[in-house]
């Protein structure tokens, strides 16, 4: 694929984003209609700022009818729950924080050794959290175009009594008609932007002008090269014998757990930079950058049918 030159890139058309955003406002209000104790997922990430925004202009700033929820695993980068701090309180939202340390101290996780991931065992902590608030229905912003789990699923997410996917018995959605009904204990996984692509995430952040994370940006950062990814040196994630630490330019084009989340080379310091990259990126945020999604093609699918985001 031929890059896209800063000179052209104001021949890009943006507005497909006004049918992907309407989309967006009808399915965050139809949530807030059809189900009783709703919350919104949010991380501090793009993704879940992009539904943010899409929220206040459904129900107006400072009227978003239900509170934000966010899964700690104890290990994020600083710069991301600071903002994600920062943006609730701006907002005046409610903010719900529940660690995956609490369920450590609970015994419901047990680490199979001290440095071993917390990133799949949110889903614990998740379960927790639903039983506790007795949520009906959490809205995240997974993307088809993220993973093929993803790509499976619907917008409308039906969940067991278990907190589990069933892949193989999912409701159809025909046109915009939603089959919101629940048997006691079950709950749905709602996500808005299924139908929105990196791309599309990045041209609307620059477009709304969304504020985030100074990590979505380049900055530099010392990194080693392993497997093919770029691991950003951390104490949590130090170099291993024989590896060679670098300084480079990059940045992170999704954010998650330390331990599982890679930046990616690169100087592009404004979203209007970030979408002439993507438009030549070859590989999914998600496969060039995650960890966890390389130990198989099916990790996402099995995490997903145990209760993961």
């Amino acid at each position: 694929m031929t890059a896209i030159t800063p000179t052209e890139l104001h021949t890009l058309s943006n507005a497909h984003l006004d049918a992907l955003e309407e989309e967006t406002i009808f399915i965050l209000r139809e949530v807030a209609a059809a189900f009783e104790r709703p919350t919104l997922l949010f991380s501090g990430g793009k993704d879940s700022l992009v539904m943010l925004k899409c929220a206040e202009k459904a129900f107006g700033a400072g009227r978003i009818p239900y509170p934000l929820l966010m899964i700690d695993t104890g290990h994020n980068f600083t710069e991301v729950t600071d903002f994600r701090d920062s943006r609730a309180k701006e907002l005046g939202a409610e903010l719900i924080v529940r660690s995956v340390e609490d369920s450590m101290k609970k015994g419901t996780v047990r680490l199979a050794h001290p440095g071993e991931s917390r990133n799949v065992h949110q889903s614990v902590t998740l379960l927790e959290a639903i039983e506790e608030f007795r949520f009906d229905a959490l809205i995240g912003g997974a993307r088809r175009d993220e993973e093929k789990a993803r790509a499976k699923e619907r917008i409308f997410s039906h969940r067991d009594s278990f907190g589990q996917w069933q892949p193989k018995a999912q409701r159809p959605e025909l046109w915009t008609l939603f089959n919101h009904k629940l048997q006691s204990g079950e709950h749905f996984r709602v996500f808005p932007i299924s139908n929105w692509t990196e791309l599309d995430v990045w041209q609307y952040i620059a477009r709304e002008r969304i504020a985030l994370p100074s990590i979505y940006y380049t900055h530099k950062r010392e990194v080693v090269d392993r497997r093919g990814l770029l691991v950003p040196v951390t104490e949590l994630t130090p170099p291993k014998d024989g590896e060679e630490v670098v300084v480079r330019d990059v940045r992170f084009r999704t954010v998650g757990d330390i331990t599982c989340t890679c930046p990616v080379e690169s100087t592009a310091a404004t979203p209007e930079q970030i979408v002439i990259e993507t438009l030549a990126a070859d590989v999914s945020e998600r496969g060039a950058t995650r960890m966890d999604d390389k130990t198989s093609e099916a990790s996402m699918e099995k995490r997903k049918k145990d209760g993961y985001f």
